[in-house]
């Protein structure tokens, strides 16, 4: 059985796009058209392939269609280039956690020749989850705190990231000082970033060997959260990088002086012959080896 190609790029778009309708105006084709490929793919493998939501999403019988389509369309771009010379066309999705991509990864996108790759189409993904859309085919690429390689993926060690537990002067005068930590911190209001964001509870855990269960504000963008802290609206934690002249100068304080929680990265693409996988894998690890610490 072969998959006609535009069937293929098709079901691609309309997932990378959210709609029938963007996916239509991405293809420069009628909506009609999207729908009929769509119909006449899922009738040719006896499948559904695609979530009619908002956005659309692939089905788990979807996912290997998917990537399918992500390796045809990498490939065939590099063909493509061999022939004439230069890239056209190629999008290259990658996912990223919050705090790499305001910190250590964004120079490694500059330090990919700029002839191999047309456009970056960066996810933000928290570490714990990000390998979930390799998985599913939404991404070549990931960072990663999963080391066990997806099926398909070749992984490699990056470094850590240190993380400490911040808070203000003031905060920690009103809702620390004059009882014993563990006591303190389970009353003491704490920011995260959202429900994945497990890095607070992990530190909780590890200074006081309990499960507690402080008042929580969820503050799901990195500029705001490291502001929020900085205002004293919680405590949180917070790159070592970002905040060691502010604790030096004694702007801002640590929580729990001398514990920290150190996070584990990896990268993570598929297992392709692919000049540009192979380049910006090398931009990675050299911007990793400048930004986080040694694994």
């Amino acid at each position: 059985m072969q998959i006609d190609s535009a069937q293929l790029e098709t079901f691609a778009a309309i997932i990378d796009e959210g709609s029938f309708e963007a996916a239509a105006r991405r293809l420069r084709i009628t909506p009609s058209a999207v729908s009929q490929r769509m119909k006449a793919l899922e009738s040719r493998l006896g499948q559904v392939l695609v979530q009619r939501g908002k956005p659309t999403r692939s089905t788990e019988a979807g996912q290997a269609l998917l990537r399918l389509a992500r390796q045809v369309s990498l490939l065939e771009v590099e063909a493509i280039a061999a022939v004439k010379g230069k890239v056209e066309g190629l999008r290259l999705p990658i996912a990223v956690n919050a705090d790499s991509l305001n910190g250590w990864f964004l120079p490694a996108l500059l330090a990919v020749p700029p002839e191999l790759v047309t456009a970056f189409d960066l996810r933000q993904e928290d570490q714990d989850h990000s390998a979930e859309l390799l998985r599913d085919g939404t991404v070549l690429a990931a960072v990663t705190a999963d080391p066990r390689p997806v099926q398909g993926c070749r992984v490699q060690a990056l470094g850590r990231m240190r993380y400490l537990s911040i808070a203000t002067p003031e905060y920690a005068d009103r809702w620390l000082a004059g009882r014993p930590l563990a006591e303190a911190l389970a009353v003491a209001p704490m920011t995260v970033f959202n429900s994945k964001d497990t890095l607070q509870h992990r530190l909780l855990r590890k200074v006081t060997r309990r499960r507690l269960d402080p008042p929580v504000h969820s503050i799901p963008a990195s500029g705001p959260f490291v502001r929020a802290i900085r205002l004293g609206l919680g405590w949180g934690m917070i790159e070592e990088e970002l905040v060691e002249d502010d604790l030096a100068a004694g702007r801002l304080v640590e929580v729990a002086k001398g514990k920290y929680v150190d996070v584990p990265l990896y990268w993570q693409h598929w297992k392709l012959d692919s000049p540009v996988l192979a380049a910006f894998t090398d931009a990675v690890l050299q911007a990793a080896e400048a930004g986080l610490r040694t694994p």
